[in-house]
């Protein structure tokens, strides 16, 4: 069974955010999948399943749990499915996730998600939250999964230093943080603190601008943004924002190609 290695959101090797993609011709047990993802170790690890006619079963793991959604893991599948001339460029691939139906197309060269949109409300930020972050907010809102943070500049979403066991006692996904861009380059940046899912920080994380686009479309004024998250590694997405869907696009590099010998 192949084992392909891709780093996603970005066109240069060693960057934006690796995932795993296992290409299954037959469904596998949950723990056989949470074993393979352990093994790899990486963000997270993709299993296509019964591929047909450019539709698919899709799941994603990260070293410690399956979770309920990922963009990076969907944009390594497409890559590698198109790369290999499983799946037709010219059409759509859908797949069926624990998400619902989530889809990608090719377009400009680019993988092109579509994600439903996750709408945040303003919220009252815990003292907890307040204390892991170590930063004063301009602003906290809160989605079905994750609080967003906005604070005042694009320094102080670099520098920040988050208190990990801290972000880890509170009861959602993980924690956004994103200001403004400072460069012309990107409209925001933005990173993202997610322990719960055993990832301490995720380098770009696809689900988290599902929330990002709506937020800063409403600040901004636009539907359409470049944004950059600003972690180790560092990857760019292109966000559109169309009524309720996120179009989510990247680049991505394969970096190792392999068969799991099981």
């Amino acid at each position: 069974m192949e084992l392909t290695i891709i780093n996603t959101f970005t066109d240069q090797p060693f960057r934006g955010n690796p995932a795993a993609v296992c290409f299954l011709s037959e469904e596998k047990n949950t723990e056989w999948m949470q074993q393979i993802a352990k093994e790899t170790n990486l963000p997270v690890t993709a299993f296509i399943i019964n591929l047909h006619k450019n539709e698919c079963s899709l799941r994603w793991f990260t070293p410690s749990i399956e979770i309920p959604i990922c963009g990076h893991g969907t944009l390594a599948s497409s890559f590698f499915l198109w790369g290999k001339g499983y799946a037709q460029k010219n059409k759509p691939i859908v797949y069926q996730t624990k998400s619902g139906v989530l889809t990608s197309k090719l377009v400009d060269g680019m993988v092109q998600l579509e994600f439903p949109s996750l709408i945040e409300k303003e919220a009252i930020a815990p003292d907890l939250l307040i204390k892991a972050l170590g930063v004063a907010p301009t602003y906290v809102g809160q989605n079905k999964w994750d609080y967003l943070i906005e604070v005042q500049s694009e320094e102080i979403v670099r520098n920040l230093n988050p208190d990990i066991d801290l972000i880890a006692q509170l009861p959602v996904r993980g924690i956004i943080v994103t200001s403004q861009s400072d460069s012309s380059e990107y409209d925001f940046v933005s990173r993202f603190f997610s322990p719960a899912q055993g990832l301490n920080e995720d380098y770009v994380t696809g689900s988290a601008h599902c929330c990002l686009g709506p937020y800063w479309k409403s600040k901004l004024d636009k539907n359409i943004f470049q944004g950059y998250q600003a972690s180790e590694r560092g990857g760019v997405i292109k966000v559109e924002v169309v009524e309720d869907i996120v179009k989510l696009s990247g680049n991505a590099v394969t970096i190792f190609e392999g068969n799991l010998t099981l």
